[in-house]
């Protein structure tokens, strides 16, 4: 018999199906697809097909919106990782810049520029 993990990951629900359990739209469960929060399946049909694991996260998505979450902090919640990565890539950029201005402002005056006559 098949375990019971092996069971919830079965992509074997329609959208509407999908919708009776989650009182979701079917608007929304594409819009949360096309977000990246939830990756349902295809069929041969290239119909989406969903799990019980599927339709867990969009419960979790949509109790998160009713609490008042953002989309953005559903996302920062489903993808905490990827999440660090950008905070640190944007830290690093902003280092790289503050260098860079703190370097332009400690440079020596060059001077009058060669070539040119200061006028009197």
């Amino acid at each position: 018999m098949a375990e019971i993990a092996d069971l919830r990951t079965r992509s074997v629900l329609t959208i509407g199906t999908v919708m009776l359990l989650t009182d979701l739209t079917a608007r929304q469960i594409r819009y949360y697809e096309a977000q990246g929060l939830v990756q349902p399946a295809r069929n041969a049909g290239n119909h989406r097909t969903y799990s019980l694991n599927n339709v867990n996260e969009l419960l979790e998505i949509r109790s998160q919106m009713a609490e008042g979450f953002t989309l953005a902090d559903v996302k920062r919640l489903k993808h905490p990782r990827h999440h660090e990565d950008s905070d640190a890539e944007v830290r690093q950029v902003l280092r790289d810049e503050l260098l860079n201005q703190s370097r332009l402002n400690q440079s020596p005056d060059p001077g009058p520029a060669i070539g040119f006559r200061q006028s009197h």
